[in-house]
């Protein structure tokens, strides 16, 4: 099962840690969920899920002011000594000293942001959905182009990373070369990251390394992206039938998602960037409900059913 460490989330998230004194290395999240803990905090603890990350609202804090000091401290002890990860709390909110208590004694660290409750908890979610997704390592480049994912895989040496320079000159930004991270974040998305190790670097046969952040500045990159359509670049066949007009799509599979995949031969004076690009525009005009290929063919039809009147 994927984790994630809570020292991880606190930096992301920005989060302020109320109890320095208490440790949080060691401490890992495995679950993309929250929860908000009223129940347990007015004494009921039938399906509590204390694997997940606890997060106090107005409406708790409120409702603690107001509670009975000794009933406050049973259920304080009974929700403090489960194996809860950490207590986050949303802006307007405080921990009593009564918390603070309880937090030293079991070693649970509690948390600040100054986020209200709702955009905090949606933050927290999408955050954790995407670090505990199922994920995969491939061989590929992976660029951002006119907002379209752009997975570009081939064999070592067939000129994936040169493309990709030249679409980062062409004003498009570059999310990863030679690993691509990829997330499985829903049944429909595919979120694409680079290793930490990695990150905004080019791989250039005959040159060497480069640092695309530095050469070509922030604009040229990107942390992670969604992954739209896959481009798979291989050596002209002159025995094989390629597709010409692109009426029936063909895909390819990670994590048991299906993304779109165009097959394109490679020879000598192809401007690979050009043609990623066109790709780009193409597949989100596909998504935009216009199909070139089919407006042809609709056109062709029309055209052979007026000769044969």
């Amino acid at each position: 099962m994927p984790t994630v460490s809570l020292n991880k989330m606190i930096e992301k998230l920005d989060l302020k840690n109320l109890t320095p004194d208490i440790a949080t290395d060691g401490i890992e999240i495995s679950s993309p969920d929250i929860n908000r803990p009223a129940l347990q905090l007015a004494g009921y603890f039938e399906h509590f899920a204390c694997e997940r990350v606890q997060i106090i609202g107005y409406v708790e804090y409120t409702y603690l002011k107001n509670q009975d000091k000794e009933e406050k401290l049973k259920n304080y002890e009974r929700f403090m000594s489960s194996k809860i990860p950490c207590v986050i709390y949303a802006s307007r909110t405080e921990p009593d000293e009564e918390m603070y208590e309880m937090a030293r004694k079991y070693h649970k660290p509690l948390l600040f942001s100054n986020r209200m409750t709702s955009p905090l908890m949606a933050e927290v979610i999408r955050w954790l959905n995407v670090e505990l997704a199922p994920c995969i390592s491939i061989h590929g480049v992976l660029v951002d182009v006119y907002g379209e994912g752009i997975l570009i895989m081939g064999e070592s040496g067939i000129g994936k990373s040169e493309a990709a320079l030249e679409l980062i000159k062409r004003g498009h930004r570059l999310i990863t070369d030679d690993v691509v991270e990829i997330h499985k974040v829903s049944d429909d998305t595919l979120v694409g990251t680079s290793p930490e190790i990695t990150r905004h670097f080019i791989e250039l046969r005959g040159i060497g390394i480069i640092d695309v952040k530095t050469l070509y500045g922030v604009e040229s990159v990107k942390e992670t992206q969604n992954i739209d359509l896959v481009i798979r670049l291989e050596e002209w066949d002159k025995d094989r039938e390629y597709d010409r007009l692109g009426l029936n799509e063909e895909y390819t599979e990670f994590l048991g998602n299906k993304v779109v995949c165009h097959s394109i031969p490679i020879r000598p004076g192809r401007n690979l960037a050009i043609i990623v690009e066109s790709a780009a525009v193409n597949h989100r005009q596909k998504k935009m409900g216009y199909n070139a290929a089919q407006e042809l063919y609709r056109r062709v039809q029309e055209s052979i059913n007026r000769n044969k009147k």
